[in-house]
């Protein structure tokens, strides 16, 4: 009898183990699925880093953060030094000359000769170009398998702000790029400039180009146009169709004022027939560093702040 009530108890305590067991499996298969699904897609999203339609309208993904850049670009590696991120620069060109500690850095050649082959033994993670890089030498780079990202320079004040806000999230210095777009922004809201009537406003020259090899300036639709139109001056180059124009018309323009590169001074004011402008004859030529209006980049505002400054004070 006791035999027959310890089988029969063993037998139900066998089965409720049992069902137990079957139950804690089904429970862990159960959170396995659920775990291993929630993993899957967490780690297809953490492979994508950064994605983005470049200037010239093609897909960029990158699946981490770039530590080694190189910039065809100086106004890109100006920006990058701004940034606070000049550590990532493994190669820049001969055209990238700001900031000074720009020396240390590797060159690979100008914007358009550059050696495709000395760039990829840097062994870049991205190469970042602006829009003056042949597409032959893009579609060599990228058979590398390495990205290349345009960020086009544009003809408004707006592409830089948008260039170091495409910058800092490749960057990772998203916050850093905000900041600096906000000092930038009011640095223009500090010039008092009415653009709606550009009659009355002093007429500018910026030198391009003079003497011998000819007469050139800035014409509409460029970004110095726009430097001198911000700084509240009335470009005269505003109606040409190029870069080029004739003594005549310079002469005819007579500007009230000349903007013209800090080492071309001396020579330009000292030589005939320049030495008749009025702005040359009362001393209303404005110097300025190349680098602040040549190139595309944040020292833009800096010319339109010195340009701006100085016609209040010449006046």
């Amino acid at each position: 009898m006791f035999f027959l009530i310890d089988e029969l108890t063993s037998r139900r305590v066998n089965n409720l183990l049992i069902r137990l067991l079957v139950n804690i499996s089904t429970c862990l298969l159960v959170y396995l699925f659920c775990a291993c699904g929630h993993k899957t897609e967490y780690s297809q999203t953490e492979k994508i880093y950064f994605t983005w339609t470049d200037s010239y309208g093609r897909e960029i993904v990158l699946e981490k953060q770039p530590e080694r850049i190189v910039s065809l670009s100086p106004g890109i590696t100006e920006m990058v030094f701004l940034l606070e991120s000049e550590d990532k620069l493994v190669g820049i060109t001969d055209f990238c000359k700001y900031p000074p500690e720009t020396e240390r850095i590797t060159r690979v050649g100008g914007m358009q000769n550059f050696s495709v082959e000395h760039l990829v033994s840097l062994a870049p993670d991205v190469v970042i170009i602006g829009s003056i890089v042949r597409k032959e030498d893009v579609e060599k780079i990228e058979a590398m398998n390495i990205p290349v990202i345009a960020i086009k320079e544009e003809e408004k004040i707006e592409g830089i702000y948008h260039a170091l806000d495409v910058l800092g999230r490749i960057l990772g210095k998203e916050k850093n790029a905000t900041e600096e777009i906000e000092v930038l922004k009011e640095k223009m809201a500090k010039i008092n400039t009415d653009i709606s009537d550009t009659s009355s406003r002093p007429s500018l020259y910026y030198v391009v180009g003079y003497n011998d090899a000819g007469d050139f300036t800035a014409p509409a639709g460029t970004h110095i146009h726009e430097i001198l139109t911000l700084a509240g001056g009335r470009n005269i180059g505003a109606g040409l169709k190029s870069w080029g124009m004739s003594r005549e018309f310079l002469f005819q323009e007579d500007p009230d004022y000349i903007v013209i590169r800090k080492e071309d001074v001396e020579h330009f004011t000292k030589t005939y027939p320049y030495t008749g402008l009025s702005a040359v004859i009362h001393g209303r030529v404005i110097p300025i560093e190349s680098g602040w209006i040549d190139i595309v980049s944040p020292r833009n505002i800096w010319a339109t702040e010195h340009i701006n400054a100085e016609i209040k004070r010449k006046k």
